[in-house]
């Protein structure tokens, strides 16, 4: 019985993944234990959305056969896909699979193994790695039937990209966009609900092309069959683009008790010019629009972003623009990103490129901004009743609170001395009255 480490780096599609592929080889016969223990196999599910990820990514290989100069080292993903020459030059590297073949992880090893010793190129003569920009790639079978967590599964509907924005080198590492049939979603959340799963959350590269690879969007359809299925209590969904957000949509999610009102609507910029250059596919306007039909259908449902701050060409004036147009929308959190150049992408080309310095003085107005708005979202909760899913403990000013999410994202704390009185249990959704603040990111029972 060999033993196999997994690290999984980036976005929630490539932890969904790395959970797959650790089921299907703990089922074959091999062990999984912790990726900072010694192990015959590491397996590093790669990041390659910037160029510091594609370091890390680096990084990661290269402290894999540190730890165990005789292991072998199998990169999986964008890194694969993006530099697959640096890739295959990469020492620290025995195997690499590409993002369409993840699901193949247990063959992939053993045809390793049944042939070491012998001459084997990294690629196993093109079997681990195939042209994900092929436009007839199908979606990757993969399903989980154990949730990897206490409470929350992270749930893989679609793959692939066809958006393009200038900035971006997803759609060159993950290929067009691909749809999961319903029926195995459906039958997935199925067997992890029967295993005690409490909570989903709908992932995938670009979630609001969900069915559109099919004819037409099926996200509203996929989430009313979810909703249906009995033991599941919450549903969640991760970015989503503007756009999906039309009355019928916002209108139809409101009618699922199931659907959390938490909605991460992707933005990168609030000034039209800076969108247009980003190839964004929506004005400001044309946002604040979707921002408001969620208002309309929810009592202050929780609305997060990304932005993107000192993109190529950005002026003072069209950042003022879009640090006003954040100011208006007032949203729960936003995640900032100061401009990286990426290499490979049409942004990376652009003239005009801001200094860091610059990038910096901006990100860091809009991250004060955004504690601000997120701390007064959170105090607008206190009084009220909420349900809450409780998870792990942690330990906070050395006094041990059992931690819990409301459906809007928001981190409650109940005090462990107090568990008897509160039942407030791991796994478990119980109702409680919000009191106080214990931090500025945590709210109190």
């Amino acid at each position: 019985m060999k033993n196999v480490a997994l690290h999984s780096l980036g976005c929630k599609v490539n932890r969904y993944e790395t959970d797959v592929m650790g089921q299907k080889l703990q089922e074959s016969g091999y062990n999984i234990v912790p990726f900072d223990e010694k192990a015959d196999v590491y397996i590093i599910n790669t990041c390659s959305v910037t160029a510091i990820a594609d370091h890390k990514s680096r990084q990661m290989l290269h402290r894999a056969k540190k730890k165990n100069p005789e292991a072998v080292v199998v990169a999986c993903g964008c890194y694969v896909e993006t530099d697959p020459e640096g890739a295959k030059l990469n020492e620290n590297i025995d195997i690499i699979v590409g993002n369409n073949r993840k699901a193949d992880i247990v063959s992939i090893l053993n045809l390793y193994f049944e042939n070491q010793g012998s001459a084997i190129d990294k690629c196993l003569d093109g079997y681990s790695v195939t042209d994900i920009n092929d436009p007839g790639q199908k979606y990757e079978k993969m399903e989980l039937d154990k949730m990897p967590g206490h409470t929350r599964a992270y749930i893989k509907i679609q793959d692939g990209c066809n958006q393009f924005c200038t900035y971006c080198i997803i759609p060159y590492a993950r290929g067009r966009i691909r749809s999961r049939e319903q029926e195995d979603i459906v039958n997935e959340v199925k067997l992890l609900a029967d295993n005690g799963c409490k909570e989903i959350v709908l992932t995938g590269i670009h979630i609001s092309s969900y069915g559109l690879d099919r004819g037409e969007s099926q996200l509203l359809s996929l989430l009313q069959e979810l909703n249906a299925i009995e033991k599941i209590e919450r549903i969640r969904l991760s970015s989503l683009e503007p756009r999906i957000i039309t009355k019928e949509m916002a209108e139809g999610m409101a009618a699922l008790e199931k659907v959390c009102p938490h909605f991460h609507l992707s933005l990168q910029s609030g000034s039209n010019d800076t969108l247009k250059r980003m190839n964004r596919h929506y004005t400001a306007e044309e946002y604040a629009k979707s921002v408001e039909l969620l208002r309309k259908v929810y009592e202050l449902p929780a609305i997060t972003t990304d932005v993107i701050v000192g993109f190529p060409g950005e002026t003072e004036d069209t950042y003022e623009e879009s640090r006003a147009f954040l100011e208006k929308i007032n949203f729960y959190e936003m995640h900032v990103f100061k401009y990286s150049p990426r290499k490979g992408t049409v942004a990376a080309k652009m003239e005009d490129q801001l200094t860091d310095k610059e990038k910096t003085r901006r990100s860091n107005i809009l991250l004060n901004m955004t504690k601000d708005q997120s701390k007064a979202y959170r105090e607008s909760f206190i009084g009220k009743q909420e349900k809450i899913l409780w998870e792990d403990y942690e330990t906070i000013d050395g006094k041990k609170y059992l931690i819990g999410l409301t459906t809007r994202y928001i981190r409650v704390a109940a005090p462990e001395d107090e568990l008897h009185i509160s039942g407030a249990c791991p796994g478990h959704i119980s109702d409680h009255l919000i009191k106080s603040f214990l931090r500025d990111d945590t709210l109190l029972i």
